[in-house]
């Protein structure tokens, strides 16, 4: 089975590449929302649709117009174009499936900060030198920390902040098996203990969000007083990304660490099938006669599910399992239902089983901690 691996590494671009860069975003910026009022016109004049491949054949034409956007190469327009095909795609199926579409939307300076090479032309990944020849930009630095594994095929650029950032994408990345522990092991995911393993092991919640919730409000405040498209709110603009990006790589670190302990030490990792976007959605209001609304819980929600966005469960599951799948070991997704009321010992089953953190079971009264009992 072929195995697909991103690579990320940062890049160290000197001032006049930089600047390259940044001028290469604009102008793809300006082709994403070109070819997206180029799809809106064509369907509300003329009730056509147009696909990514009709667009690509457009590039001809667009050198004798705009030879600047191709200056960098025609592989990079085509990734634009492919990344706004994929927003089309996402918005017809969530019409399909019943589900808040999300109409393509037009970028503005902010909210473009990618690349993509789709293919092996216009770039190429020298790993000896640690360079990265960009066509029209050059051989940018690279900090190559680990080497590539597998063959790379696509790549992508992504500013974030004032740094930007290499994701090289691989296929056929071969296996690098581990020696058999003969050990399994079920865990169960929480907002208090993050993770409970039926052994009697737990690891503490970081709770990274709320230990940085004081700074970031204060940045936010901060924020919320400057005058737009001033240079002091562009200035507070960037405290407020750089908050979330630091609490976004703790979290992301911390979920590596722990995947790579829980893959290291078991041959079997049974773990709940949580449906986490149901999980987090918000309650629905409750109209009552009177024109007005009854209370639905939503503050209580609302808070239990900024522990749930902050725990990252899903992020820690996607890790154990591509992990396990390089190692060799095999995770599998249970029903999670009453799993927090059944007694693991005669499986009683009963909602008073459970007190908060301490399960006691009327049944057989095996007394544990709630999480490490499910």
């Amino acid at each position: 089975m072929s195995r697909c691996r991103t690579y990320k590494y940062l890049l160290q671009p000197t001032t006049r590449q930089r600047a390259a860069l940044e001028h290469l975003l604009m102008l793809q910026r300006e082709l994403y929302n070109a070819a997206l009022e180029e799809r809106r016109g064509a369907w509300k004049w003329e009730k056509r649709s147009l696909t990514y491949f009709d667009q690509c054949r457009e590039l001809t034409e667009l050198r004798s117009v705009r030879p600047e956007t191709l200056a960098f190469g025609v592989t990079v327009c085509r990734g634009t174009l492919r990344r706004l095909d994929r927003a089309f795609q996402g918005f017809f199926r969530r019409c399909k499936a019943g589900q808040t579409p999300g109409f393509p939307r037009f970028k503005g300076r902010e909210s473009f900060d990618s690349l993509q090479w789709g293919d092996r032309c216009g770039w190429n990944l020298n790993e000896d030198s640690g360079r990265l020849r960009l066509c029209g930009i050059g051989h940018v630095k690279v900090r190559l920390h680990r080497p590539t594994m597998g063959t790379p095929k696509t790549i992508t650029v992504r500013r974030e902040g004032k740094r930007f950032w290499l994701s090289v994408q691989c296929v056929d990345v071969p296996a690098q098996p581990l020696p058999p522990t003969d050990r399994a092991v079920g865990i169960d995911l929480g907002v208090g203990a993050l993770v409970a393993t039926s052994d009697g092991g737990l690891v503490e919640h970081a709770r990274f969000a709320r230990r940085s919730q004081a700074g970031l409000a204060r940045a936010q405040r901060e924020l919320a007083t400057k005058q737009r498209g001033s240079h002091r709110r562009q200035k507070a603009r960037e405290r407020v990304a750089a908050h979330h990006r630091k609490i976004a790589n703790q979290r992301r670190d911390f979920a590596h660490q722990l995947s790579r302990q829980l893959v290291n030490d078991y041959d079997l990792i049974v773990h709940e099938n949580l449906q986490i976007t149901n999980m987090t959605r918000r309650p629905r209001p409750r109209p009552n006669k009177e024109g007005g609304y009854e209370p639905n819980g939503a503050r209580a929600k609302s808070a239990l599910s900024r522990s749930i966005h902050d725990a990252g469960w899903g992020q820690l599951l996607a890790m154990t399992a591509y992990k396990a799948e390089s190692a060799g070991r095999q995770v599998i997704a249970v029903d999670p239902r009453y799993s927090s009321q059944r007694c693991s010992e005669c499986e009683h089953t009963s909602a008073e089983n459970r007190r908060g953190a301490v399960f006691r079971c009327l049944g057989c009264g095996f007394e544990a901690h709630a999480d490490v009992n499910a």
